[in-house]
């Protein structure tokens, strides 16, 4: 009658540790990519003056005049 018991705090022990290695890895990951919307920040902090900071023909990059 041991034994299953046995089995069962076995299998929550690799669920835990599989679920925790999982949110480590998926944090891991999520620290280091930038969303789409964030690229030319990022950009413009790895290399100061890439970069314009504002756009100097005042088009966007669909060719649209900002307001």
């Amino acid at each position: 009658m041991d034994k299953p018991n046995k089995n069962r705090s076995i299998f929550i022990a690799i669920t835990v540790f599989f679920i925790a290695l999982f949110v480590y890895i998926s944090y891991d990951m999520s620290s280091r990519t930038t969303a789409p919307w964030n690229k030319p920040k990022q950009l413009n902090r790895a290399l100061p003056g890439a970069t314009p900071d504002a756009d100097s023909l005042l088009l966007d990059s669909l060719l649209e005049e900002v307001k």
